[in-house]
């Protein structure tokens, strides 16, 4: 579980394309000083299991399924990326909960500077327009953000400068894919109702039916 706050700003250093899936090499100083076999990391807001480390950096192979349901396969050697390890138990929660498992990509359509912050439009597939609502939380690339607009086909976030300069969001242009993951509250919540019963009916069915066997 991650909180969509980036602890660094890394680099693909290689990319090793073995058929059907992917094998990346990533620097990361920051998110590898305890890293170890198995940990996770999310990149650009996909979570990948670590391969191995050294000298500041990790591997991780990359499948098929996250090659096609995110903006990973687009990557090459000298791409920048957003880096976040996993929460800790007991920590704070900067931003909102982030599990790593992307729900689709979407596309930069214009950037508008402001003063101080900078105004960011991105399309937004169809299927996950229900989830995303003005003032809601969303992670694009990895980076836990607040809605300021929300419509069926886009929405927009405000960039801060401290986003700008730390973050892939400073860097990336009109056109560029974005990977974007909804609020999993919202999905569980929509599975709940679409049910047409409560998570207690089928207790109370069971008491009744007892009750009649008396």
């Amino acid at each position: 579980m991650f909180t969509g706050i980036v602890e660094e700003l890394g680099e693909v250093v290689a990319v090793e394309n073995l058929g059907d899936s992917s094998r990346f090499r990533l620097r990361g100083p920051v998110v590898t000083e305890d890293a170890k076999h198995g940990d996770s990391i999310a990149v650009n807001g996909v979570c990948l299991t670590v391969v191995d480390t050294a000298d500041g950096e990790f591997t991780a192979d990359v499948m098929a399924e996250t090659l096609n349901r995110s903006s990973l396969g687009a990557l090459a050697a000298g791409s920048r990326v957003n880096l976040e390890r996993p929460m800790a138990l007991g920590g704070r929660l900067g931003g909102h909960l982030v599990q790593g498992h992307v729900d689709g990509t979407g596309t930069i359509v214009e950037r508008t500077p402001g003063e101080h912050w900078e105004i960011v439009k991105i399309a937004l597939p169809a299927a996950l327009a229900r989830y995303v609502v003005e003032k809601g939380s969303i992670t694009v690339d990895g980076v836990s953000l607040t809605v300021v607009d929300a419509a069926d086909d886009y929405f927009t976030i405000s960039l801060i400068p401290t986003t700008l300069a730390l973050t892939t969001l400073g860097i990336k242009k009109a056109g560029d894919p974005v990977n974007l993951e909804v609020d999993v509250l919202a999905k569980y919540v929509e599975r709940l109702l679409g049910q047409g019963t409560s998570p207690t009916s089928d207790i109370k069915d069971l008491e009744e039916v007892k009750e009649m066997d008396r």
